[in-house]
């Protein structure tokens, strides 16, 4: 029985890690499309003066960040991972203030972003971000790490198909407005999302003990 309970318990465990490897490998790779997407979206963001453009970089960014806290909190007890949600809160709650200040400093001037910058990397962005949501679909309720990343991806599509409707807004009128208004626009988003991970993460993390478990 001993031997018989010990290969049951050694299944049980390899069962797991078998599960913490495949959602691993969705963030390892989820996490590499949010840095290199962060970088050309923001290099494009200055080069077109967009706000909504650089406001969706930087939420790339945080999602890059996001993925990594993740990745720090799978194999933890659901305290850790419950903590790492609550950062995650902050972080997208931070890139919410950063976006009010530059839609802010851009109602201050008269500036006319690059409309056909913004289409076109408003575009790969949305392509990106689909590819991430696809990625993360099945596995968005499986804790409330993954559930607040999935939250994060569905947020972003909504964002950058928000960038391509400024980028239309700019050509058809001559001018910034609406790349102002959808930057103001996905920093509410971004609060929106902050306040439910809280909401959802601050109970367990007060309620779990602090050992860890394994993804069911």
């Amino acid at each position: 029985m001993a031997g018989d309970d010990c290969c049951s318990a050694k299944g049980d465990e390899i069962a797991a890690l078998g599960a913490h490897a495949d959602v691993r490998r969705v963030l390892i790779l989820v996490l590499a499309i949010n840095v290199v997407m962060f970088f050309a979206e923001f290099g494009a963001g200055l080069v077109a003066q967009s706000t909504a453009l650089m406001a969706d970089s930087i939420d790339m960014l945080g999602d890059a960040l996001v993925y990594g806290l993740s990745l720090y909190a799978l194999n933890r007890s659901l305290r850790w991972r419950a903590g790492a949600a609550l950062v995650k809160a902050g972080v997208i709650a931070a890139f919410g203030v950063w976006v009010f200040v530059e839609v802010v400093r851009k109602v201050a001037g008269d500036v006319t972003p690059t409309a056909e910058t913004m289409g076109l990397f408003g575009v790969i962005a949305l392509v990106a971000n689909l590819v991430c949501l696809a990625l993360l679909y099945r596995h968005r309720n499986r804790d409330v790490n993954l559930s607040s990343t999935f939250e994060c991806s569905r947020n972003d599509v909504i964002a950058n198909t928000g960038v391509i409707v400024a980028a239309g807004g700019v050509h058809l009128f001559s001018a910034g407005w609406p790349d102002i208004l959808v930057g103001g626009v996905i920093a509410l988003l971004f609060f929106r999302s902050a306040i439910k991970v809280l909401l959802q993460a601050w109970p367990q993390f007060r309620a779990a003990r602090p050992q860890a478990i394994s993804l069911d």
